[in-house]
């Protein structure tokens, strides 16, 4: 199979469980906020995610790089299809009570993305070549970004126009996308060459491995601690109820507006890869990011915050090319799961923790000064990683493709 045939085939494995996730993810978030009336209830949705993700991510790791990875992949796919059923049972009123089901269901969402980070990381190592992937990588960012803005923005227009029960039933059928996604995929070898060894041995050889490799220790590091207190759109619901006073259509806008911004530049670095001066370029991209989350805060009309979230969406869009570079390039394949495993606790629990960070922060602080905190906390990370982590300020791309 081609290179290219064979990342499109890939592409459809991850589009449709991205789709189906943000889906689920912006209704779940209307939905507990439509019952609750509370930011914290919105934060406790991270938390719900990042337990059984963080508790099944690093044995995920360990599968991946030992068993078959893509029946890991499609264990992932139908996951999505069924808790999506789940949740449209509770829209319907066939399930209660509502909160600590939803709940539940988050949780299940939580194991199949531990599942599908390391497996699709390693799959997509494992098609393209070497020479091609900082260019497949802008590719496969702008594609995701692509899902995140269809995706939010499908679940808000469906939640306005049609109701909750068929947008569950929407992240169902594409979920049953990614599923056919996955049927597709050929590869000269399913499972690792390597034999299976103790979990935790294998846990230890890949975190030796980050440990002792200080550009994705730091990169991983800059990226975890900057998402961490960058998590303002986990509290958009609250943010647009609140300060814009506006429905579901509206959540749905600004949701998918960093995603626009990410769309637009992963295209354009597809084509303009930053091969020199990469950490440099790295550090301002998370820095922007951060006045962006600023500025976003002090806005109080829908096209000025929907402006800064697109800005902040494009720095993004930087940041992930470059680190995805770096692990990616600097990861031997039989690793690829464990290594994106890491990579993904350090990423997925500053998610999730960010989401509960910015529920707390605004409860305590209120609404916008937290936002507005979090912005200017990303920023101080960026200088102090930029201080303590001298390999990352000087590395260039080209200097290991």
């Amino acid at each position: 199979m081609k290179t290219s045939q064979a990342f499109r085939t890939l592409l459809l494995y991850r589009v449709g469980a991205t789709l189906s996730y943000q889906i689920m993810m912006v209704a779940v978030g209307w939905h507990i906020y439509e019952i609750t009336h509370s930011v914290v209830s919105l934060g406790l949705i991270g938390l719900a995610e990042l337990v059984p993700y963080f508790a099944l991510a690093l044995y995920s790791g360990h599968a991946v790089d030992h068993y078959s990875r893509k029946l890991i992949s499609a264990i992932a796919a139908i996951i999505h299809i069924l808790v999506a059923l789940f949740l449209t049972a509770i829209a319907i009123g066939w399930l209660t009570p509502p909160v600590p089901l939803i709940y539940t269901a988050v949780g299940f969402i939580g194991v199949a993305r531990a599942l599908l980070r390391p497996s699709y990381q390693a799959l997509f190592g494992q098609i393209i070549p070497r020479d091609q992937l900082t260019k497949y990588m802008a590719y496969a960012n702008a594609s995701f970004q692509i899902c995140v803005v269809t995706g939010p923005g499908l679940g808000g227009l469906m939640i306005g126009f049609t109701s909750l029960t068929w947008t569950y039933a929407l992240a169902a059928f594409c979920g049953l996308i990614s599923l056919y996604g996955v049927s597709l995929i050929k590869l000269q070898q399913e499972k690792s060459s390597n034999p299976a060894t103790h979990f935790l041995k294998s846990f230890m050889e890949g975190f030796d491995y980050v440990k002792k490799h200080e550009l994705i220790l730091s990169t991983m590091a800059l990226d975890m601690f900057a998402v961490l207190f960058g998590g303002a759109v986990s509290i958009l619901p609250a943010f647009v109820s609140e300060v814009l006073h506006a429905g579901p259509e509206v959540l749905g806008i600004l949701r998918a507006a960093p995603a626009a911004g990410s769309v637009l530049t992963g295209i354009y670095l597809a084509s303009h890869p930053i091969l020199n001066d990469s950490g440099k370029y790295l550090f301002l991209s998370v820095a922007g990011f951060g006045l962006a989350i600023v500025g976003f805060g002090f806005s109080t009309h829908l096209w000025i915050c929907a402006f800064f979230l697109f800005i902040s969406g494009c720095c993004d869009s930087i940041s992930v090319v470059i680190r995805s570079s770096i692990v990616q390039l600097t990861t031997p394949d039989h690793m690829r799961g464990r290594i994106s495993a890491i990579n993904g606790i350090f990423i997925g629990s500053s998610n999730e923790l960010g989401a509960l960070e910015s529920g707390i922060a605004a409860s305590l602080m209120g609404l916008v000064p937290s936002i507005i905190f979090g912005g200017i906390a990303t920023i101080g990370i960026v200088l102090i990683t930029y201080k303590l982590a001298p390999h990352l300020r000087k590395f260039h791309i080209q200097d290991i493709t």
